[in-house]
């Protein structure tokens, strides 16, 4: 059987933002207590080809 394995956090690579998976609101919310981030950053998240979103 396979099943999804979706990232629940990320971080901006250029500017720290880090955020986290809201399954309540079925989306992402900046961490508590983390920086916001630069308003004007595209966010190169941290989740590449190396991350592997099924598992087996």
């Amino acid at each position: 059987m396979v099943e999804l394995d979706p990232p629940t956090e990320r971080e901006c690579q250029q500017c720290g933002r880090r955020d986290v998976w809201d399954p309540d609101a079925t989306g992402w919310r900046i961490e508590s207590g983390a920086r916001a981030g630069n308003a004007y950053c595209i966010h190169e998240w941290d989740i590449n080809g190396t991350y592997r979103p099924i598992r087996e």
